[in-house]
């Protein structure tokens, strides 16, 4: 019977977690996400801007003459692999560095179009998105700044991968305007077969519990 008792299974927490619009106030819930947001927005400004390790406070050029010379005396500077003072140490290793920057530059956007979002009509709207837009500009000459030479052809897709939050966005918009125009316009087909001012083959497209006049069962 203990053993029962010790494996029954518990009860979930997660439901009295989620979000319940019969319970949950809208201003409520618009304060948690733009807390969360905010959050969000100042922890990958902050990481673009210090990239992880640091940056460089030398310049190094590799040599591969004097280093094929030294090489069989062990490590040489001039071996080294070059780098100029103030790029990210980090963009050492090329293919993390890209990933780093790549979602670093998602989460800021994505945190950026939610923030702008919640506070559409607000008072100061227009100071808002001034900031934001700034903030978001700052972040991109921080991240050009520490960011190797070399990188400068993958900047295309850092700068895709920054607009595709709002991208989607606009899409998401696109479907559902376009969604909800059809059904208007199915609702106003309905009401003409209702008041018997459609044809037939129209009137099916409303389904047949509809009748087409206000008179018929």
């Amino acid at each position: 019977m203990a053993n029962c008792f010790l494996f029954s299974k518990s009860k979930s927490w997660i439901p009295d977690f989620k979000y319940n619009p019969n319970k949950d106030e809208a201003d409520k819930v618009r304060n948690t996400l733009l807390v969360v947001a905010t959050l969000i927005a100042a922890v990958t400004f902050q990481a673009g801007v210090n990239p992880p390790g640091g940056v460089w406070q030398d310049y190094t050029i590799k040599n591969d003459t004097i280093c094929a010379k030294n090489s069989a005396e062990g490590p040489h500077p001039s071996c080294y692999k070059s780098h100029d003072a103030g790029t990210a140490i980090y963009a050492s290793r090329e293919a993390d560095f890209y990933v780093f920057l790549v979602f670093s530059s998602v989460a800021l956007s994505t945190s950026v179009l939610v923030i702008m979002s919640l506070t559409y009509n607000f008072p100061f709207h227009l100071e808002v998105l001034i900031a934001t837009a700034s903030m978001l500009a700052t972040y991109a000459s921080a991240i050009f700044a520490v960011t190797p030479a070399h990188y400068s052809y993958r900047f295309r897709f850092i700068l895709i991968a920054a607009a595709l939050p709002f991208v989607l966005r606009a899409l998401i918009y696109t479907v559902k305007y376009k969604a909800y125009k059809k059904v208007k316009e199915q609702a106003g087909l309905c009401d003409k077969c209702r008041s018997g001012n459609s044809e037939d083959n129209l009137c099916r497209k409303c389904g047949s519990e509809i009748p087409k006049n206000p008179g018929s069962v």
